[in-house]
């Protein structure tokens, strides 16, 4: 059943209702009309065709009186059946006379083979011959009776002997036998099946007569099935003439409204409120389409060197440090719990979302290493700052930490010795020890944290002249003696697109993280960190991208972190997150 919903939208209430009404009425009168003249046309077709087909069905039950008195068939199927039956048996014989030929000729084979003189021979083997049967029997227990004896003495043994003669004999009397059953079981076999063939014959001795009957039956049974059909629709047909109802039914009477019905207030608040959030809905992603920052990995697909992993950027980072330097400029004291602080987050045991990431990213650069021990010493650096390498510098070496690992983190981001910040940002330091003013770089060796095996050398004081300090023989002095003394290095670098310090530190490296920052790295820069790889600029180059958001890349785990970092080489500063 369908429902339709009728309107009419008038000025003149009553007119609209007497407008549906008459619709309603004149749609029932057409329907009657069109359905009486179809059962009409339908009855005069059925009455026409039973005519014909019952002339028919008369001409098929003469065709079949005729043709058996004249041919003398009896009931064809009784005797079919019989000669058939009777086939089934002879083919049944034939079946199982060939199993017992079967076994016949594999026990003659098998006594017949000379490797079988020492086996048994099959008790029950189905042969249909119960002398055979009993030979086979005593010829199993005189063979358990000679290896008895055998097992107990020698082959020699008169009496084991004696028993190799008797089996002999026994053997060649048990082939004789399976010859004489083998050859009346071929004459069985060839005599049903000549009685098998008689009866297919029989069987097959009045095809054409059986398959006419059978051909004019067929048609006999089609015209009366037809026939029956067409008796039944007649009925049908004569019984909807005799009933016609009405197809409609109306639910509820034609009855207007009190008040006017357009225009629709609610509409037009609805498409207000609808374009109300298209048109920022539509200003957002013009936005999104026209910004060029890689932020998923798919945008860096094309970069052919490793990947090393993903780092998820957390919801809830704490912008500690810029609340304390607004409060300074107002002249107000920060609090302590405002002060930007700089700790590791890696923490033996813990499993939240931070520690997974840098458990994953430390297992691929594990497997990248492989069994090359040689591969000590790791750099990091980026594009450009705000990419968050310190904060990966300290954490993964963190993590090869507490997996055991001896590892010391070197500061020779020289302009800024952020990382340093993890130990309280000592004027002593790297920079001290290249200039000379250190002679031994164990007094400026220092604990980062609670973490057990992790050490820095932090930057110390900022020089004035970083580069030219990253030439000095002390530098390439340092790095061998701390390859011996620790199982990595992990070197935090300046972003290579600002200094050239980067590039007098690459030859020491033997392994470098290039880290990208989703959604600060333009796109546009993806060629070039191509061209580093491509070109060998870095030695065993990989990526790292940083800052993926958790819906992106499937951290769903409810944590977060965060932490702040500030670069200033002369041209701005920037903060930096995980």
């Amino acid at each position: 059943m369908q429902v339709l919903n009728l309107t009419c939208n008038d000025v003149n209430v009553q007119r609209a209702e007497d407008f549906i009404n008459t619709l309603i009425s004149a749609y029932n009168e057409d329907w009657v009309r069109d359905k009486n003249q179809i059962a009409t046309a339908t009855s005069q077709f059925i009455n026409d065709r039973l005519a014909v087909i019952e002339q028919e069905l008369g001409h098929v039950d003469s065709d079949i009186s005729s043709y058996k008195s004249e041919h003398l068939i009896p009931d064809l199927a009784l005797v079919s059946q019989m000669y058939l039956d009777q086939s089934h048996e002879a083919a049944n014989q034939v079946l199982e006379l060939n199993n017992q030929l079967y076994m016949a000729r594999y026990i003659r084979t098998f006594l017949a083979d000379e490797r079988n003189k020492g086996q048994l021979l099959p008790a029950n083997s189905g042969l249909g011959n119960s002398t055979v049967e009993k030979q086979i029997a005593d010829y199993n227990t005189l063979m358990l009776e000679r290896n008895s004896l055998a097992s107990n003495s020698s082959e020699s043994n008169p009496l084991v002997v004696d028993r190799d003669n008797s089996l002999e004999a026994s053997r060649n009397a048990i082939i004789s036998s399976i010859d004489n059953q083998i050859n009346a079981l071929n004459a069985q076999v060839r005599a049903f099946r000549g009685s098998e063939s008689k009866s297919r014959n029989q069987i097959a001795s009045n095809p054409q007569q059986a398959k006419y009957l059978l051909s004019v039956e067929r048609q006999q049974k089609v015209k009366e099935a037809l026939y029956l059909f067409l008796l039944q629709k007649r009925e049908e047909n004569e019984l909807s003439q005799a009933f016609t109802a009405y197809n409609t039914r109306i639910i509820t009477p034609p009855m207007g409204p009190v008040g006017p019905t357009s225009p629709v207030r609610r509409n037009i608040l609805l498409i207000a409120f609808v374009a109300g959030l298209a048109i920022p809905a539509g200003i957002l992603f013009t936005m999104e389409s026209l910004n060029t920052k890689v932020r998923v990995r798919k945008d860096i697909e094309n970069i052919t060197a490793p990947f090393l992993g993903e780092l998820p950027m957390s919801g809830k980072v704490k912008k500690k440090g810029i609340r304390a330097r607004l409060l300074s400029m107002i002249g107000i004291k920060p609090k302590a719990g405002d002060v930007e602080r700089y700790e590791i987050l890696v923490k033996e045991g813990s499993r939240n979302i931070v520690n997974e990431a840098f458990r994953v990213i430390r297992s691929n650069l594990e497997f990248i290493i492989g069994k090359n021990t040689d591969h000590k010493v790791i750099m990091l650096t980026s594009m450009n700052p705000g990419s968050g390498k310190t904060f990966i510098t300290s954490n993964l070496a963190a993590s090869f930490a507490i997996k055991g690992k001896k590892v010391c983190i070197v500061d020779l981001d020289l302009r800024k010795t952020t990382i340093s910040k993890y130990v309280g940002s000592p004027r002593a330091g790297v920079s001290g020890y290249l200039n000379g003013e250190i002679a031994d770089w164990h007094k400026i060796l220092m604990p980062v944290g609670k973490t057990h095996n992790l050490s820095m050398l932090p930057g110390g004081s900022i020089p004035p002249n970083p580069s030219e300090l990253l030439y000095s023989p002390n530098m390439s002095r340092l790095i061998d003696e701390l390859r011996k003394e620790f199982d990595l290095l992990f070197i935090d670098c300046p972003p290579t697109d600002m200094v050239a310090d980067t590039s007098i530190i690459t030859p020491m490296a033997d392994l470098t993280i290039f880290v990208m920052r989703s959604g600060v790295l333009d796109r546009r820069l993806v060629p070039a960190i191509q061209g580093f790889y491509t070109d060998k600029k870095f030695n065993n180059m990989t990526i790292l991208l940083n800052g993926i958001p958790s819906k992106v890349n499937g951290y769903g785990y409810g944590y977060g972190y965060g932490y702040g970092y500030g670069y200033g080489y002369g041209y701005g500063h920037g903060k930096e997150d995980a």
